[in-house]
């Protein structure tokens, strides 16, 4: 039986034998770390051919300072943590898009009752008596203050501040049986 160093030596002179006896040496010894790592038995097999292919491709300038188990050993290792980084960045990924897209039926949902309520609001100001709903559309939508919309409509500012009052109040009951309709 060769030695690892006899079995490199033969390796390097483009040995096929040397390579298969390498191969059924270590073959199930990498194939078991790997299984026990990765826990999926297609994934380590892949991982125990690519360096098999690696060796064979790497035959002729291969440096193996260590015993050829551990130069092994370590490559097993090194394919490991690389599919378990590979893993865990697609988890992270997929994670990222299932937050994304929550995130975006969230904002689309939102937006839909936001549309809603200012549906629901437009229509409780039309339904406001024709005085009041003027006073509120002067106080809310043109920004005017409350003496200038008693100068606008001739009226007094008392009368304005009990209009606003009462489309206000009008409003938070319309608008507080929405909400309690979308809870």
């Amino acid at each position: 039986m060769l030695s690892d160093n006899e079995l490199l030596a033969l390796l390097r002179d483009s040995g096929q034998a040397a390579f298969t006896e390498i191969y059924n040496r270590y073959w199930e010894k990498l194939f078991a770390v790997a299984g026990n790592k990765i826990g999926d038995l297609d994934e380590a097999e892949e991982i125990v051919q690519d360096i098999f292919v690696a060796l064979w491709k790497r035959r002729e300038e291969l440096q193996v300072t260590g015993t050829l188990g551990a130069y092994l050993a370590v490559s097993v290792k090194y394919r490991v943590i690389k599919v378990l980084d590979k893993r865990a960045s697609q988890q992270k990924y997929a994670e990222h898009r299932k937050q994304s897209f929550s995130l975006l039926d969230d904002s689309t949902q939102e937006w839909l009752q936001f549309e809603e309520l200012k549906e629901r609001l437009n229509k409780l100001v039309a339904d406001l008596p024709e005085k009041c709903r003027l006073v509120y559309q002067l106080s809310r939508d043109s920004g005017y203050s409350q003496k200038e919309i008693a100068d606008e409509l001739g009226i007094s500012e008392k009368t304005v501040e009990a209009h606003i009052g009462k489309a206000l109040k009008t409003l938070r009951t319309g608008l507080h049986s929405f909400f309690a309709f979308l809870l």
